[in-house]
């Protein structure tokens, strides 16, 4: 069976030109700095985002929680978003592995931090408190539904970090699909930023990496760090061969899973059983709570999706989340909608 795979993005294969490029690429140990497509990718990604210098990582995790280790000494704090995929989902590594303390605050329903709740989380001169060194942000907001976060609201939360001398970092795993989905240029996206992880896996469909950017101090800092973490790679221009691609040709395309997460938003509208958030999806995510009405279990529905040749997977007590991508065509999206009809009417 040939299944329709709707778990993450990160479930992308790469595409046959990777595949390719891969094969055939110039090579070196990165370690040293020999690596020519390695330093290509690196030079292409700051070029990009518009800051001095990249840093090629085995994920989005690394990367972030590299960002982490160089703004911050062990005992300071981060403000960051209760839902944020730093706060969440990376293994508690900024307090383990950084002695770094996170102040998490309410993400608002778009995926926003109050400036007001930000500004009264920096932390006062005493002696009791932590020293607040940085402000992290998500975009897109992945728990929040996939929301991106505007260039305005991001240029004001750059104002206030530096009105409070802290640094800002954005947690960029698909600032793409953010730039996308605004009809803005990336480089506008994260102007304000100190510092900006992305992933090339996901949307844009690498095989595996993630590009970390900022000036040159801080990314021979973490170039330093990296190798700390393991990070330290030989010949791994075989890996940013597909990353070239990823940004060379993946990119306007994510429009395409935009435009797929709405149709799939818009069939399943008409399932009775769920309740889908507000709003149209704004990126390539779509989520949904089962009414009081639905007997399954979330494992339940898994379950019997699985046996009808679609994989999905819960997020949550009742809820669920969908992810559209460059391997989800309209045909997938059509047996989607008609297998969780079936499932739901048992």
């Amino acid at each position: 069976m040939e299944y329709i795979d709707l778990r993450s993005d990160t479930v992308t294969k790469p595409t046959p030109e990777m595949r390719e490029a891969m094969a055939k690429a110039a090579v070196g140990d990165d370690v040293y700095g020999d690596d020519p497509t390695v330093n290509k990718l690196q030079e292409m990604a700051a070029g990009m985002l518009g800051k001095e210098d990249a840093l090629f990582v085995p994920s989005g995790t690394m990367g972030n929680l590299l960002a982490l280790l160089v703004h911050c000494q062990r005992g300071d704090e981060v403000i960051v978003g209760n839902k944020a995929h730093i706060y969440l989902n990376e293994v508690g590594g900024m307090s383990a592995l950084g002695g770094i303390h996170p102040c998490p605050i309410q993400n608002q329903a778009d995926g926003t931090l109050a400036l007001d709740d930000i500004l009264a989380s920096i932390q006062t001169e005493d002696v009791h408190h932590t020293i607040t060194r940085l402000i992290c942000l998500e975009n897109t907001q992945n728990v929040c539904g996939g929301v991106p976060l505007t260039p305005e609201y991001t240029r004001q939360v750059g104002e206030l970090a530096r009105k409070n001398n802290l640094s800002l970092h954005i947690d960029g795993a698909r600032i793409f699909n953010a730039a996308v989905a605004q009809n803005v240029s990336v480089r506008e996206l994260v102007d304000p930023a100190d510092s900006v992880m992305f992933c090339l896996s996901k949307g844009l469909a690498s095989p595996v990496g993630s590009m970390l950017v900022g000036t040159k101090k801080f990314i021979a800092r973490a170039r330093h760090l990296r190798k700390m973490l393991g990070g330290g790679m030989r010949q791994v221009g075989v890996l940013a061969a597909a990353g070239i691609i990823s940004l060379e040709k993946m990119i306007e395309r994510l429009d395409d899973d935009h435009a797929r997460a709405r149709k799939l938003s818009d069939g399943l509208k008409q399932v009775r059983g769920l309740v889908l958030d507000a709003g149209s999806p704004s990126t390539n995510m779509v989520y949904f709570n089962l009414s009081d009405d639905v007997r399954l279990s979330e494992n339940q529905i898994v379950e019997m999706m699985n046996e009808r040749g679609v994989l999905v997977d819960w997020s949550g007590v009742r809820r669920f989340r969908l992810v559209t991508h460059c391997w989800i065509d309209d045909q997938a999206v059509k047996r989607a909608v008609s297998a969780l009809k079936e499932v739901l009417a048992h």
